[in-house]
């Protein structure tokens, strides 16, 4: 399915566009106007002739074109007139922000609104709709990222898919496509996994899902994307309770979760079991230089750290094997032999809140034959104590140094005192820094781990197709 207007649209109408806010409203009207989008922008409402001065048409019937895309807030009850008037002026796509449809029983409304909609497609109902960066298609208001990023996010839930665009700003997560999808009537999360599996735009899919409508649709879909690159995805509903849950919120009926985890595995889908652990994985995988084998060079300060680095990643499936003599002898140059481990894990000691130091021993870990994977190990409240004059060149030091390296560096920043606001700005800057010039940063050596692990599942594994019986055998349960 092609769903270029919906993403690129020429044209738009806000129906229930108003000057007015609150009321559990979203103002698209004034969010597109104030956002940049350059097409054709037409507020709907009979109550008002024009909206700051632009004229407000009482109804779709009254537009002087069919519109690529309607965004639609108004009361359900006038639902299923509203999408009968899209159908007669031949408008694309229909995104329904209105809630009160499956999710609370309204199932006939629905099935309704599906018989009446001709060849105009439906989003949602119940959902924030749709994000493009290179069209400025946004929902946020208080989005600010203006380049098409990498990363494309499909949420069955308006609040996580609110929580991924800003989070994803704060750690900045180039952002290229956002679908909040709601209780997916028509257009269904397979539909846009498809999409954006073809999309060169994109290069990893992250999705939260509650419920699949068609198994096997979903499966062709995951089976073709994740073959060119990795489909992230967090499963709402998996506990009975939390399934229960689900179907108060967008209609959604859970399958059995041990044939949806076998399912992913298969599929070389990347499932993960937290929100943080999902932004985690994408930002690994908008980073420029990925991680191409499970053998991990680790370097810092502190004994007792390296130890718990090597523990959890040998429990991974990752390895830290010894270096080179000729790289450990270029690390030794530069510091002394006490209390200090040139190995690998590689304990420089108090050398290791030393940027410099720690940038020297990168390029030597580069042409190191025995390596992957660089990870250069901060400690923040060491830093801000015994580097405080580095806070600002050393982690440009660190871009530097990681510019010119042939294998990814991926950073971690651990931070330990949590009530000191002036760590937490150098957090902030040294972060900033770090993720501006792209390379992916951790605050625990846990999430690090844990997201090489998982790029390298996906990118090592190869596909399995006795994955799709299982689908549909979740399908029919559903």
């Amino acid at each position: 399915m092609d769903l270029k207007r919906l993403f690129y649209p020429e044209s738009i109408a806000v129906v229930g566009a108003s000057p007015n806010f609150g009321g559990g409203k979203m103002p698209y009207y004034q969010v597109l106007k104030g956002i940049g989008y350059q097409g054709r922008l037409y507020p709907v409402n009979p109550k008002y002739i024009e909206l700051n001065g632009v004229k407000v048409y009482a109804s779709l019937d009254d537009l002087p074109e069919p519109v690529d895309l309607a965004i639609v807030s108004v009361p359900v009850k006038r639902a299923l007139e509203t999408i009968k008037a899209a159908a007669r002026k031949g408008i694309g796509y229909v995104h329904f922000f209105t809630a009160g449809f499956g999710e609370i029983g309204e199932k006939e409304l629905e099935a309704e609104m599906m018989q009446a909609r001709g060849n105009t497609r439906i989003l949602g109902p119940n959902c924030l709709g749709v994000h493009c960066t290179a069209s400025r298609i946004i929902f946020d208001p208080s989005f600010h990222q203006t380049e098409e990023g990498k990363a494309a996010f499909l949420g069955q839930s308006g609040g996580i898919t609110s929580n991924f665009v800003r989070m994803a700003q704060s750690r900045y997560i180039p952002i290229n496509k956002v679908v909040s999808y709601g209780n997916q009537i028509d257009l269904r999360v397979e539909d846009f996994i498809a999409y954006l599996g073809r999309d060169d735009t994109v290069s990893v899919i992250a999705a939260y899902i509650e419920d699949i409508k068609d198994g096997l649709g979903f499966m062709n879909a995951l089976k073709l994307a994740t073959l060119k690159k990795p489909v992230v995805i967090l499963k709402g509903g998996i506990t009975e309770q939390g399934a229960r849950a689900a179907a108060s919120h967008t209609g959604a009926i859970a399958g059995a979760h041990n044939i949806w985890s076998a399912v992913m595995r298969q599929h070389r889908c990347i499932q993960v079991d937290t929100f943080e652990q999902l932004l985690n994985v994408v930002m690994l995988a908008t980073s420029e230089k990925l991680p191409t084998g499970p053998r991990l060079g680790f370097l810092g300060a502190g004994g007792g750290t390296s130890v718990l680095f090597t523990d959890l990643a040998h429990l991974n499936g990752l390895s830290l094997p010894e270096l080179n003599a000729a790289t450990q002898a270029g690390i030794a140059k530069r510091i002394s032999k006490i209390n200090t481990c040139t190995m690998n894990p590689v304990d420089l000691g108090a050398y290791g809140f030393d940027f410099t130091i720690m940038a020297h021993t990168m390029q030597l870990m580069d042409r190191d034959e025995n390596i992957d994977v660089i990870i250069p190990y901060f400690s923040l409240d060491f830093i801000s104590i015994f580097q405080n004059d580095q806070i600002e060149s050393g982690p440009h030091t660190i871009v530097e140094a990681a510019k010119h390296l042939r294998k990814p560096v991926i950073p971690i920043f651990s931070r330990f005192t949590e009530d000191d606001l002036h760590l937490e700005d150098v957090r902030i800057k040294i972060f900033s820094i770090l993720r501006k010039a792209g390379l992916p940063v951790y605050n625990t050596i846990q999430d690090c781990i844990h997201s090489i692990r998982e790029m390298l599942q996906w990118s090592l594994k190869p596909q399995d197709d006795s994955a799709s019986c299982r689908m549909s055998q979740m399908s029919e349960q559903a």
